[in-house]
């Protein structure tokens, strides 16, 4: 059985930082690339960045310079360091398995539940 489990999410002011991790267990961790998604109430599903199996990274333009995404593949756990957080970066962060890196939702067939980051003004 897959399994992605999500946590570090929280309440923060603006400014501040977060650092999300994703364990993943039932598959193959480094034949995957890993990805992080958001979503806000009433918004779509968005893409934030990805890293590929052989540790690439792509972010979503939005980013700018303030989230880094890593992977530790003896731990199968990949992470999503959050910096300079502002209050639209307030959703539910999910993370995603595909065995191809892309910036879609379609090629990701194992998702995990989510953790909400609430950013205040």
């Amino acid at each position: 059985q897959v399994q992605l489990t999500e946590s570090g999410g929280g309440f923060v002011q603006a400014g501040g930082s977060l650092r999300l991790s994703c364990v993943v267990s039932g598959l193959s961790f480094t034949n995957h690339a890993m990805a992080w998604f958001r979503q806000s109430p009433g918004l779509e599903r968005e893409f934030v960045g990805v890293i590929s199996r052989t540790s690439s990274t792509y972010y979503a333009d939005f980013v700018d310079g303030r989230f880094t995404i890593s992977r530790d593949n003896a731990k199968n756990t990949v992470y999503l360091q959050l910096h300079n957080l502002k209050p639209e970066d307030t959703a539910v962060y999910y993370c995603a398995a595909s065995p191809s890196t892309s910036r879609a939702i379609d090629p990701y067939n194992f998702w995990g539940q989510g953790t909400q980051v609430t950013v205040s003004s």
